[in-house]
């Protein structure tokens, strides 16, 4: 599965260029669109994320954030090591949600953090089925 980072796009899709660490939400919600089977659910001030029913991520367009599934050990690094891009959004089902801040992130990082996000909810065989590329 190629999700890897789509061309930058501004506001209104046009493409643009961007700082190396930045992820325009436009380039984000690409991103999801290319995992295989993703559900959005629209609620009044965010979106999210399933796959075949499982939650994996949210995204709130007002502060330009996404929440996104992972394991305790992961949630626990990236904040400790970067704070000013990640923090903790909550713990559930031996999972650990990380606020990602897309300004200060890098695109390909993203990537695999979201392909992480959703291997963990999609079923064994659809993993198989659509391995991440970048």
């Amino acid at each position: 599965m190629s999700i890897g980072p789509a061309p930058a796009v501004d506001a209104a899709g046009r493409g643009c260029e961007t700082s190396i660490v930045a992820v325009p939400d436009a380039q984000f919600l690409a991103m999801v669109d290319r995992l295989a089977e993703v559900e959005r659910a629209h609620a009044a001030d965010y979106t999210s994320f399933s796959v075949r029913g499982k939650r994996f991520g949210y995204y709130w367009p007002r502060t330009h954030t996404t929440g996104l599934k992972q394991t305790l050990s992961e949630q626990i690094a990236l904040v400790a090591e970067r704070p000013d891009v990640f923090e903790v959004q909550f713990t559930s089902g031996g999972f650990g949600w990380v606020v990602v801040y897309l300004e200060r992130i890098d695109a390909d990082e993203l990537t695999e953090l979201l392909y992480e996000a959703w291997q963990l909810s999609a079923p064994e065989s659809l993993v198989q089925d659509h391995p991440l590329r970048l």
